[in-house]
């Protein structure tokens, strides 16, 4: 008897059973991917039923979909707060001038220009915080309004191949 023989428990936790298969399904992954039907034929053997494993593998597809549209949001907030950079920067070295020129010394756009940083300031700090709740209702109000404009080009994608056929 080995030593690993009488040191191994005769029964596991779910939990230490789903890391122990991580690891040896990552050990496999080393040797190559695995194949949709290689995936079946692992979890048939392990006690899983066929309609377990395509709930599961319907339900990872779901997340690796919203994995994909949170980074889609996570671009889409980082080009948004450039360009609210880059109009700050603009509209402000503006204001600057145009007070200079006019009083000969930083007055009234000095509060502009601290006024509007401390908005900046705030949406930088907005955009790099990825969890909570502000940041989900945010996500989702984005998504909603990715779905909304999916179903619109799809309608008028529609529309507009129907009217091309009629003439």
């Amino acid at each position: 008897m080995s030593v690993l023989e009488n040191k191994t428990p005769p029964f596991y936790r779910q939990e230490d059973v789903q890391q122990i298969l991580n690891l040896a399904i990552a050990r496999q992954a080393d040797q190559g991917e695995l194949s949709r039907e290689q995936l079946v034929e692992i979890a048939i053997e392990l006690g899983i039923s066929t309609e377990n494993i395509l709930q599961a593998e319907e339900e990872w597809m779901l997340r690796q979909q919203e994995q994909q549209k949170r980074q889609e949001f996570n671009l889409y907030r980082s080009i948004q707060l450039k360009k609210n950079f880059g109009k700050f920067i603009i509209i402000n070295a503006f204001l600057i001038v145009i007070n200079l020129l006019s009083a000969g010394q930083l007055s009234w756009s000095l509060y502009i220009l601290l006024f509007w940083g401390m908005t900046l300031g705030v949406k930088v700090w907005n955009n790099y915080q990825l969890q909570g709740e502000e940041y989900e209702q945010v996500f989702y109000k984005w998504y909603r309004k990715q779905q909304i404009t999916e179903v619109a080009n799809s309608i008028y994608t529609r529309v507009n191949n129907w009217i091309k056929s009629l003439n």
